[in-house]
Formats: structure tokens, C-alpha cells, sequence
């Protein structure tokens, strides 16, 4: 269960979608990071030096009473310290108030766990009160933990922790507040700040691991806290209490226990004065400075307890006779008389000092450290000096475990620190011994004979033994920390003691006092700084940025069919004006680099719209630049890319033309406009928004047949912008004006062009009917004419046709009959193609081919005309339809009765011409020989026939679509379309 409390703001910034096109599309975490160096690199401004005192305190209560009368006076107040057993140079200290103190058999005698037990008239031995920035108190079993009840509680009853918290603030100065409180079962975690600094604490994060039964109960663990100060320097305070025992199983346990508070602990995430998250949630590690300690359990190994508590009752037996003289003076008396009085410490065999040193080897700790199985990774601890802290009988000073089970003393009571400079540098030297030992097992691998040259190069490792003259866990003078935000502090260990008057419990308390120096950020100063940083990285990104100007070149006039079309001189952006079906209109825009650097420029994709495709050109624009896009850019991107440089213009070319079908009649009905905006985008620089429109003109491509009928003389274009009458819907047309005009022009210059060519061609050319039997209709069997030419008379036939114009006006005076034969047969497969129902809807080929299909299965033969008839009554539900397919297959058949009863005809026989032709939409249909007429005459009435009725099934006939996996099905309806027109082309007496 994790709890966290949090000072300032903890909010995370939303992510912005870069895709959106915008002012300036670079990445906000580079701007961010670019910022936040920027304010850093000016730090000295905005920070100013704090230096506070960390008192960590660390307590097993055993679950008594009263112990929380006695936790003030020695956390707080810094009291019951024995200054002979202390290891601190703290007499002077006392001088002045050691008469007056209570002696040590006063204090047992009264000791009673209604009132402290803390000796009277002790003045204190170390700092406290407003001394101290940051109280760091944990307790161990403050409920009975061997308990099941408690164990298994399903809450935690505050009444307990209450006790303690009430002790400690009726004891600290007023203004010190409770920043953090954190309770697991037995394990309470109290952190209280001076009012100095309780502005300066903010993230402050909660959390515990439990490690007790089953590997997860709250017995065993550890109540963590982080907290930051000053916004710079991070602390984490762990109270943990391990698994006990003195076997080596319990030993292994312990280190098990640690190695799951380090990997289970994680702490909310913090989020600096710019809104971003610094990480997903630290852990244990990630830290500036860290506390851990508690009831950590480890024992003495390897020594009898008897033996131990015979060594040391030395220095306890006679406490009280000797409470105002250094102990070791004492125990010097008893030694041999040869012995010279005031050695120093540790050179007295007989001292407290020598003892606690011949002792200190066995500690299980230390050995574990050694070892690399726990605390290794650079934490340390300050020199011991004092006696052990467990286990003593309670309401005793000195008096070591007298119960049956006689439990050996231990230092088991321990606070350990740590800085990241120390674990970096641990994390340093694990490298350096990984790099050493593969280089010493290569250099074994070559053999002794080869590294014998290099053997002031080859040396043994044992992890184990090396390193051992650097005691990397001994006491410093102040170390200097870099921490995670890169500044500078620094932490000095003051005080390091056990409180042996204290009497409430069967283990001792224990304190440590740091100087913790940091640079604490001012905000309002910071906030200063900030906004000049803003400031200035504004003006020098705005000059280092790539700037562009874009100038739109309209051409002299927009092309408007309407010239008080004001609509056109008021358009910003790129105004195509009118725009007809298959026609090119052109613009282009040029692109200047106005800045100091290389600008890249591309077109990327539109914002987003419901309908509208994707991309960074709608379908009917094509953009052209007058030079090759960058081969290898520097950022790239799916859009081509072009570099140009400062003082550089690029020409820029958009071409519009509407050919798609589906487009076309999208506008006629309105539903979709020639208008949209291209985005420009330059690299690091500002987006440029241009927007594209033009003015469809209606046109007759792309409608259905019942709309084109009600079209007046005049044609679709008389129509623009009005909105026809009740009288104007009327049906005007039989069939299509627009077939009406095109096939009456057909067979007029299919006449023409015969009679011409009889005129005017030369001995031995071939006529283009006899290379193709598909002319004029087959595009492969045009002449030579360039096909630009023929986009551009099209274009023309299709205003005629819209305008309701003589075809005439659409070519100049130097087109050929047979050329414009060619194009107006272009134009009437084009018209059919794009009519919304075809000449045959879908509908009527259903029921057509359902009918042809139950003659095949029958093997049913019909009279030529009865077959005619039969078909032209189904056709007949559709009066314009009929008329419109009567049309164009009567017209089909006089053109090639034209050509086959022509002179040139007639005098070269057709030899072997092309009997197929391939369409987009048909496939290649073969005449077979043998099918073929032994007249002459009737065999190349037969190929035409043919070659006319593959090239209009496919624009005359709307059938349904076949799916993946039908192609048979599929050659199967196209034969029966072909053989469907084929029929209407035939001369009623090939039926005989």
C-alpha cells in the first residue's frame, strides 16, 4: 500500500499533436529542454545557500508503555546521551551540568513507564530544538509485531501513532510542521521541518514494502519518504526493520529484505517549474542524498554472546561510580599496574574504544558490505563508538540481556547515509573491475609464454579481497554532491550516537545529526530569470529561424465568363477563376528566402475534414517545382523536400484540371466545390496557409440521361447559377441533345472524309479503316496527330457541347475533316463513359441478360429481327433509353456501312485487318478466322461489326459488378454484351 502527499504543483503538460499544421511545428520537448538549460546555465542568479541540520533518529520501543514520554526528550532535546559511552567529544558539553544530572542509580530506581525515564537535570548532548531544519524519526514495533492480531488487522488504529506525534510537536519549537507520516503495523515514520524551510519542501511521496510473512506482511519492511528541498536536492528516509534471528538463514533474509525495499519502492512522479514530468516515479537510488535506518537486526558472528557480554560489562559494571571520568580511565586501573595512565583510546588495550574495535570485525553488517550481499553500493556509516544497542533489561542503563535466553549484544540499531556522488562512484568501480577482470581473462587465454611479455600488465583479481585498503564506508570530511538537477551540496555527518539513559525499552536509541549544505531556489527570483530567458532565446530562435515569403503570381485578368465577377478580384490565395471540364488552368507562386539560414520547404498534409481525401493536394491539383528535390535531407520526411537558400526565390507551378467522372459530378450537383488550402510548411519555421479555389462551370459530362433530356436549347451552360422554373424540368428531348449532335456529326464527317481521301490520297497509301477495323472509334487507329494537340481540341468539342455551339467553332480552319472525325469520336465514347445510368442501366441488363441466358441454356435461335424485337421491348420500359440506344446503334451501323461500301474500300480489299481492340473497360475479344464470310464485303462488315460492338458494350452498358474469384463469369457477361451491340449492328440479311 503506497500513500503520497504532494507539495506544488503536480500537474503533467497535455502533448501537443505535431502533426496539426501550425505556427511553428518544431518539437516542444527540444524547446523545453533548450529553455530549461538556458535558466539553468544563470542558476547563481536565482539560488541561494542554505544550510540546515538533518537529525535521524531510530528507535525499537518493543510495543511498550511509555515510551513515547521518553522520545521527546532524547530526538528533540537531544538528552540521555552517557558521555563516556558516547564516542563524542561532547564533555565540555556537560561539564557545567554533570553534578547536577541524576545519577544512574537514582534514574533506575525510579524508572517507571508513567513518567520519562530520561535522567533529570540532563542539559542535552546534541543539537536540537530550532538547531535542527529536518526531524527524521522512525520507530520499530510500536505494536506487538509477533502478534497475529495485530499482524493481521485489517486497519491501522491511529490512536497509536498519535501518541508519538503529540510528544514530538508539544516538544519542537513552535512552526515545525508534520510533512510526512507513514505507518505498517509496527514501522511509523515521522518527519517534522522548521517553519525556515517548510516553504522550500515540496513532492513529498509515502510509501511501504512489506517483506514479513509470506514475503509481503507488514511485520518486516520498511516506511519510506522523498522529499525535495529547495527544488534541487532530493532526500529519501527509509525505517525499516529486518527479519531477525542469529542463523545464517536469518542473515540471508535480511539481505533479501533489503534487496526488495531497494526494488519495490517507487515513489510518485515530480514535475519541475516547466510542467514536465522528470520520470515516471523514482525508486530507491535515484536520490541526492539518503537515510536509511532502523532495527536492521544484524548480529556478531562468530564470537560466544557470554564472551561479548563479559567484554563489555567491563565498562558497564561500575557506570555509576564513574559517570563524570573518561570509562577507559577506570578500566585502565584494573589492568596491569605497568600500563601508562592516559593513553589514548586506541591505544589502550583495556579502552571502551579497543573493544567496541576488537568487536566491530564480527558485525555482520560490515561483513555483509564487504561482501557485496547488501548496503554495498555505497552506503556508509558513521565510526562506532558507543555500546551496542540490544539488548539490554528494560528500566536498566547498562545491564545486558539477563533473561534465560541471555541474547548476545548486537548493533543492531543502525543509520546509514548515503550521497549519489558514492553510489556513481561505486557503480564506477564495479566497471572498472568488470573491465579488469575480462582483460586479465584474455590475457590468460593467449597463454603464459605470450603474457610473460606483458607481464607487468597481467595480475590477479579477487572481488572479494581487492579494494580492501580503501574503506569506502568510513567517516569524510564534508563530501561534495552533485546532485540530480546539477548543483552543488554538500552533507557533513556531525553526530553519531547511541542514548544509553535511555531506560523505556530493551534497545537503545540511536541519533545522527547532518550539515546538509544546498543552493535553494528563490522562485520569485527564478520566475525573473525566466522571462529574460524567454526573452532572449525568443529574439535569437526568431533569427536563426528560416523565414519565407510567398508571392501569388494570377496571370493579368482572371478568365470569368461573367466579367462583373467581383468575387474573383477579392479572392486572397490562388483564384483559378472559371473551370471547365478537362481543361488546364495554371498558377504559380513564388518562394523567397527573406532569412539568414537555408530554408526547406515542402507541401504537406491539409488539415483534416470529414470527406475530404487525404494529402497534401486534392485530386484535381498538381504542383510542379523548378528543381529536383533534395536527395538526402536532413530531416525526412514522405513529402519531397526542397532546400533554398538565404536571398534564393523558387518558382512554384500549380496546374488544375477536373477529369475524374466522379468529381465532375460532384460539382454539377454542388456537393463538392473547388476550394481548399495547401500547407507550406518550412523546417523550424512558420507554416503558410494558401488557399485554392476556382469557379466550376456546369457541364453535360457526367449526368444521368433523364437529366440531360430536360436541358433547354442553349445547352447545360445557359443554366449556370440560375435555378430553372417548374417549366424548365419539363422533358425538351427525346434523347440527349448532346447524342443528337454528336452522332449526326459523325456520320457527316465519316461522308467526308471517305469522299476526301478518295480525292486526295496518292496510289498505294493505306486508308486507316483498312490498318484498323475499330476507326474511327479505335484510338490506335488515329493518325499521327500529337496528342496535346488532341487534349486541346477535345477540350473545345466539350465547351461546344455545353455551350450548345456548332462543333465548328471548337477547330480551326487547318484541322482535317478526318482529325476532327477522330476527336468527336474521342468525345462521344468519353460522354457515354461518364453518363451516371448509361445508355443501358443496370436494371434493364439484368433483365436482358437474364433472358439471353435462359435462351443459351435452352439453345433457343432466334430470327435476327425477331431477336431485335424481342430486345427493344424490354428496352422499351425506358422510352429515352430505347431511343438513345436506337440512336447510337443506327448510327454505328450507317458508319460502317460507309466504310465498307466505300471507293477505297472496295477497290483494296481489307487484307487481314486488326479484328480486336482493348479497352480500359473490355477486354481483348478475338474474331476467330473461320467465322468469317467468304464475301469479302460481308467478312469486313463482320470485322467492324465486331471490332464497334467490343468498343461501345463497355461505355453503353451499366451491368453489375463482379467479385475476386469470377473471372469466368466475368468473360462471360462481357461476350454477351459484346454479341448484344454486335446484334444491332448486323444487316437484316446476314439473319437469312
Amino acid at each position: 500500500m503506497a500513500s503520497a502527499s504532494t507539495h506544488g504543483s503536480t500537474s503533467s503538460v497535455d502533448a501537443l499533436d505535431s502533426r496539426i499544421p501550425g505556427a511553428f511545428p518544431a518539437s516542444s520537448v527540444s524547446s523545453h529542454q533548450s529553455l530549461y538549460q538556458a535558466v539553468f546555465a544563470r542558476r547563481s542568479e536565482y539560488t541561494r545557500l542554505r544550510r540546515i541540520r538533518v537529525k535521524v533518529g531510530s528507535w525499537n520501543v518493543a510495543a511498550l508503555k511509555g515510551t513515547e514520554k521518553d522520545v521527546a526528550g532524547w530526538f528533540v532535546e537531544g538528552k540521555g546521551v552517557e558521555e563516556a559511552m558516547a564516542g563524542l567529544d561532547i564533555q565540555g558539553q556537560q561539564a557545567a551540568g554533570a553534578d547536577q544530572r541524576e545519577s544512574v542509580g537514582d534514574q533506575e530506581a525510579r524508572s517507571t513507564h508513567k513518567a520519562t525515564t530520561i535522567p533529570e537535570n540532563d542539559a542535552g548532548s546534541l543539537p536540537g530544538g530550532e538547531e535542527v531544519g529536518i526531524y527524521a524519526l522512525g520507530l520499530q514495533e510500536v505494536v506487538d509485531v509477533g502478534s497475529a492480531t495485530e499482524a493481521f488487522k485489517p486497519y491501522t488504529d491511529p490512536a497509536v501513532a498519535q501518541k508519538f506525534k503529540s510528544a514530538m510537536l508539544d516538544a519542537l519549537p513552535p512552526g515545525y510542521q508534520l510533512v510526512a507520516e507513514q505507518q505498517l503495523i509496527g514501522l511509523l515514520l515521522l518527519i517534522f521541518v522548521s517553519p525556515s524551510i517548510t516553504p522550500e519542501v515540496k513532492f513529498v511521496s509515502t510509501t511501504s514494502v512489506g517483506t514479513g510473512l509470506m514475503g509481503y506482511m507488514g511485520n518486516k519492511g520498511a516506511v519510506t519518504t522523498r522529499l525535495v528541498v529547495g527544488e534541487t536536492t532530493r532526500l529519501v528516509f527509509i525505517n525499516s526493520h529486518l527479519a531477525a534471528g542469529a542463523d545464517k538463514a536469518a542473515l540471508e533474509r535480511r539481505n533479501w529484505d533489503v534487496s526488495q525495499i531497494i526494488s519495490r519502492t517507487k515513489f510518485e512522479p515530480i514535475v519541475d517549474h516547466m510542467g514536465l514530468t522528470q520520470s515516471n516515479g523514482d525508486g530507491v537510488g535515484d536520490e541526492d542524498f539518503a537515510f536509511w535506518f532502523g532495527d536492521l537486526n544484524y548480529r556478531l558472528e562468530g564470537i560466544p554472546g557470554d564472551d561479548v557480554r563479559r567484554l563489555l560489562t567491563v565498562h558497564t559494571q561500575h557506570l555509576d561510580a564513574v559517570k563524570s571520568e573518561p570509562l577507559q580511565t577506570s578500566a585502565t586501573e584494573q589492568m596491569d599496574e605497568e600500563v601508562p595512565a592516559n593513553l589514548p583510546a586506541h591505544m589502550d588495550p583495556a579502552s571502551l574504544h579497543t573493544t567496541i574495535s576488537s568487536l566491530l570485525p564480527h558485525d555482520e553488517l560490515h561483513q555483509q558490505q564487504r561482501l557485496r550481499k547488501a548496503f554495498e553500493d555505497g552506503w556508509r556509516e558513521g565510526p562506532i563508538e558507543f555500546l551496542p544497542t540490544y539488548k539490554y533489561d528494560v528500566g536498566r542503563v547498562g545491564l545486558f540481556d539477563s533473561s534465560e535466553k541471555n541474547r548476545c549484544p548486537s548493533w543492531c540499531d543502525r543509520i546509514l547515509y548515503r550521497s549519489r556522488t558514492a553510489r556513481l562512484a561505486y557503480e564506477m568501480k564495479v566497471q572498472e573491475e568488470e573491465v579488469a577482470r575480462k582483460k586479465d581473462e584474455e590475457m590468460k587465454a593467449r597463454g603464459l609464454e605470450e603474457a610473460g611479455a606483458d607481464e607487468d600488465l597481467l595480475f590477479d583479481y579477487d572481488p572479494a579481497t581487492d579494494g580492501d585498503d580503501y574503506d569506502e564506508f568510513a567517516d569524510s570530511e564534508p563530501e561534495v554532491v552533485v546532485t540530480k538537477e546539477s548543483f552543488e551540496d554538500d552533507i557533513t555527518l556531525e553526530y553519531y550516537t547511541a542514548h544509553q539513559r535511555v531506560l523505556s525499552s530493551d534497545h537503545k536509541p540511536l541519533s545522527a545529526v547532518f550539515a546538509l549544505k544546498y543552493d535553494a531556489v528563490v522562485p520569485e527570483l527564478r520566475a525573473r530569470v525566466h522571462q529574460e530567458v524567454v526573452r532572449d532565446l525568443d529574439r535569437a530562435e526568431n533569427e536563426g529561424r528560416p523565414t519565407v515569403m510567398v508571392v501569388v503570381d494570377q496571370h493579368s485578368g482572371y478568365e470569368t465568363t461573367e466579367p462583373s465577377d467581383t468575387d474573383s478580384l477579392d479572392h486572397e490565395g490562388i483564384y483559378f477563376g472559371d473551370v471547365r471540364y478537362a481543361t488546364s488552368k495554371r498558377r504559380s507562386i513564388t518562394i523567397a528566402n527573406t532569412g539568414r539560414v537555408p530554408a526547406v520547404v515542402s507541401f504537406v498534409d491539409r488539415p483534416a475534414e470529414p470527406g475530404r481525401p487525404t494529402g497534401p493536394m486534392p485530386p484535381w491539383l498538381l504542383v510542379r517545382f523548378d528543381r529536383d528535390p533534395d536527395k538526402n535531407p536532413t530531416a525526412p520526411s514522405e513529402h519531397d523536400q526542397y532546400t533554398i537558400e538565404p536571398a534564393e526565390v523558387c518558382n512554384v507551378e500549380l496546374k488544375l484540371k477536373v477529369e475524374l467522372i466522379e468529381l465532375v459530378r460532384e460539382l454539377n450537383e454542388g456537393v463538392a466545390t473547388l476550394d481548399d488550402v495547401l500547407v507550406l510548411r518550412v523546417e523550424n519555421g512558420r507554416d503558410h496557409f494558401l488557399p485554392v479555389r476556382g469557379r466550376w462551370l456546369s457541364s453535360s459530362f457526367g449526368r444521368s440521361i433523364d437529366k440531360l433530356i430536360r436541358i433547354p436549347e442553349g445547352g447545360i451552360r445557359k443554366l449556370q447559377r440560375q435555378k430553372p422554373s417548374a417549366t424548365d424540368q419539363a422533358v425538351k428531348w427525346s434523347a440527349p441533345r448532346e447524342l443528337f449532335r454528336l452522332t449526326e456529326s459523325i456520320e457527316d464527317l465519316v461522308e467526308r472524309t471517305l469522299a476526301e481521301w478518295d480525292m486526295t490520297s496518292s496510289e498505294g497509301d493505306k486508308p486507316p479503316w483498312q490498318n484498323n477495323a475499330g476507326w474511327p472509334f479505335a484510338e490506335e487507329s488515329w493518325g499521327a496527330t500529337t496528342s496535346a494537340s488532341r487534349v486541346s481540341l477535345r477540350a473545345n468539342v466539350y465547351e461546344a457541347l455545353d455551350c450548345d455551339q456548332p462543333f465548328d467553332t471548337a477547330f480551326t480552319a487547318d484541322v482535317l475533316p478526318m482529325e476532327r472525325l477522330e476527336v468527336l469520336a474521342q468525345t462521344l465514347l468519353v460522354f457515354l463513359w461518364g453518363l451516371q445510368d448509361g445508355i443501358i442501366t443496370e436494371e434493364l441488363w439484368v433483365q436482358l441478360e437474364s433472358s439471353i441466358a435462359a435462351r443459351e441454356k435452352a439453345k433457343q435461335q432466334l430470327a435476327l429481327d425477331d431477336e431485335r424485337m424481342w430486345c427493344l421491348e424490354i428496352l422499351s420500359s425506358a422510352p429515352t433509353h430505347n431511343v438513345s440506344f436506337v440512336l447510337l446503334t443506327s448510327m454505328l451501323s450507317r458508319v460502317a456501312s460507309e466504310i465498307v461500301n466505300s471507293t477505297s474500300s472496295s477497290a483494296r480489299p481489307m487484307s487481314a485487318p486488326r479484328s480486336s481492340v482493348e479497352l480500359p473497360a473490355s477486354p481483348r475479344v478475338t474474331v476467330r478466322r473461320k467465322t468469317l464470310s467468304q464475301i469479302p464485303e460481308v467478312a469486313r462488315r463482320q470485322l467492324i461489326n465486331r471490332n464497334y460492338a467490343v468498343i461501345f458494350s463497355g461505355v453503353m452498358i451499366r451491368a453489375p459488378q463482379f467479385g475476386k474469384g469470377k473471372e469466368k463469369e466475368k468473360r462471360t457477361r462481357e461476350e454477351r454484351m459484346t454479341n448484344f451491340i454486335e446484334m444491332f449492328l448486323r444487316e437484316s440479311e446476314e439473319g437469312r
